[in-house]
């Protein structure tokens, strides 16, 4: 009798520590979730002067910054934000052991990238549907809205911060079927909690302002959050210059409108 009634403590005592014991995948993610709100709380908005802000620096020989490796980048020389690199990371190795994979198609853009890509379009060196800009929209501000649908002006993109990245494709058509749905659904179901959201929703009522939707887009908040309340505090439209068409920032309201024109879900 005495054994039997050790026998069914045991059998107990094993069956609570199996129901209250995570699995694997559930041991990481409240892990990072625990990580990531650390972080997210302990970073003061005061640490980013304007020219990191507004991209006036080289993500490659900066110490804040590190490569993607090979296995999850598209080609060499993309670059992000250590802590974001660390939690993309963990969170493509996750998405892997479930038979999804992701690739960084692009990181880190400083500002002198961000205006060859906004003067090319400016110009009309690189057609933006099927259109020469400088010959098709002669009205400034209308050229710049036009662009500003998908591309950002130099020092207002959250590219340059290292926090945000593009994955698998630049189309949402490609995220609305096949393999790109899976990959899209994962990331709407799992990336919040490695610490990234979705920053280019569907434009409507809660996100009334900025660029189109990007279901690519994915920017890792415990940082990035931190950077948009400083740019909030200390970027202005008059501070947009130097570059074809910064003149027109301030009309069109560029840093209420763009640079925080973001999912809510990304900005509080």
């Amino acid at each position: 009798m005495r054994n039997t009634i050790l026998f069914f403590l045991l059998l107990v005592i094993s069956s609570c520590e199996e129901a209250s014991t995570p699995t694997q995948k559930e041991a990481v993610v409240q892990k990072t979730s625990l990580v990531e709100q650390e972080k997210k709380d302990s970073i003061p908005s005061h640490k980013f002067a304007n020219d990191f802000i507004m991209g006036k620096f080289n993500p490659e020989t900066d110490d804040r910054f590190e490569e993607v490796p090979q296995t999850f980048a598209s080609r060499r020389g993309l670059y992000m934000h250590v802590d974001a690199l660390k939690a993309f990371l963990e969170m493509a190795e996750a998405a892997k052991a479930e038979g999804v994979n992701f690739k960084v198609v692009s990181a880190a853009r400083n500002f002198f990238r961000q205006k060859q890509i906004w003067e090319a379009k400016w110009n009309g060196n690189k057609l933006v549907g099927g259109k020469n800009l400088a010959k098709s929209i002669s009205d400034p501000v209308k050229r710049a809205s036009k662009i500003l649908e998908f591309s950002s002006m130099p020092g207002t993109s959250r590219h340059h911060w290292g926090t945000d990245i593009d994955l698998n494709a630049l189309e949402n058509s490609y995220f609305e079927k096949g393999k790109g749905l899976k990959e899209y659904e994962w990331l709407v179901n799992n990336a919040k909690a490695f610490g990234f959201c979705q920053t280019y929703t569907a434009l409507g009522k809660e996100r009334p302002h900025g660029y189109q939707e990007e279901k690519w887009h994915w920017s890792y908040k415990p940082i990035s959050f931190h950077i948009t309340q400083a740019a909030k505090a200390q970027i202005t439209n008059d501070s947009i210059s130097g570059f074809k068409g910064s003149e027109t920032a301030k009309e069109i309201d560029v840093v209420n409108k763009y640079i925080l024109g973001i999912n809510p879900s990304c900005s509080h």
